[in-house]
């Protein structure tokens, strides 16, 4: 199934809503489920009980005219993992901007893992602010984003699968100048506006994560181009490097890293400007489209 955060209109509230299998017609939830006046957070929280009663009653509305909102709000930072591509790797380690890394752990050895702030949040659609006089090395990153449905702490890769919720894509936009110059990369990676999601979430049963893959494009240029199943660390290492000894919680969002193809790898780098279109798509997830502002 698919569930959007939408407003229906300019003057109405946001609301969750069911996706139809083609992403034309939405039903709100709370119709489907008159005790359901929630978020998506809770629809996450609640899904044991509430999951097994969603289904479509009658043709719907048609999801045209509507504005969508990022599908998800989580309640603390996103976990966000460096690195995870082999050939993303060798690019973003042979382009002077990785402090990370020395000559001898190019790929690395144990998943890198940093933070992305809530703040970054932004929808399909929306405008990535430019941020001009603050960067001037505005970098994408296509990703494919977890979300966690059954909380826990030591959770073991065997059963990883077992506390996902479903999926989303999003876009790791980075100051690459910040991210270069302060070392550390929170503060180039969690400018507002930097992590377009979306345009939904996608319980899990949805998407195929072996044969399923990710694609970006810039101004209808195709950049990034890879499958799922070439990550170094998989899902189910996440979770657990992440679980050992971080209790995750129904909500909580795994940006899994981009593929190669980056801006930095290009010589000369190829930086995001004003007016730029980054559209990125995942098999089973859609497409998530957002230009750059001013």
């Amino acid at each position: 199934m698919k569930f959007a955060t939408l407003r229906p209109a300019p003057d109405q509230p946001t609301l969750v809503a069911l996706i139809d299998a083609t992403g034309q017609r939405y039903w709100p939830l709370s119709t489907l489920l008159p005790d359901f006046q929630g978020d998506m957070q809770q629809l996450i929280r609640d899904w044991p009980e509430l999951g097994g009663r969603i289904a479509p009653k009658g043709e719907g509305q048609p999801l045209e005219g509507t504005r969508l909102e990022a599908p998800l709000h989580p309640h603390r930072n996103m976990f966000c993992v460096g690195k995870n591509y082999f050939e993303h790797a060798a690019e973003f380690s042979s382009s002077g901007y990785d402090s990370s890394t020395s000559a001898d752990d190019v790929v690395p050895k144990h998943p890198i893992v940093f933070t992305k702030a809530w703040n970054t949040l932004i929808a399909h659609g929306d405008e990535i602010p430019r941020h001009a006089g603050v960067t001037e090395q505005l970098d994408y990153e296509a990703e494919f984003a977890v979300i966690i449905g059954k909380g826990g702490r030591g959770i073991k890769k065997a059963d990883a699968y077992d506390h996902v919720w479903g999926y989303t894509i999003a876009n790791d936009v980075t100051a690459r100048d910040l991210q270069q110059r302060h070392k550390q990369w929170h503060l180039g990676k969690s400018l507002d506006g930097l992590c377009p999601m979306g345009p939904w979430l996608v319980t899990a049963d949805e998407v195929d994560r072996d044969t399923a893959t990710i694609k970006c494009w810039v101004n209808g240029e195709l950049r990034q181009d890879a499958r799922l199943d070439q990550l170094i660390f998989d899902v189910p290492t996440l979770i657990e490097t992440l679980s050992a000894g971080i209790a995750l919680a129904p909500g909580d969002v795994i940006l899994t890293g981009t593929p190669v193809g980056v801006g930095i790898g290009f010589t000369p780098p190829r930086f995001l400007q004003t007016g730029d279109i980054v559209r990125i798509e995942v098999a089973g997830l859609g497409t998530l489209e957002n230009r750059v502002g001013r």
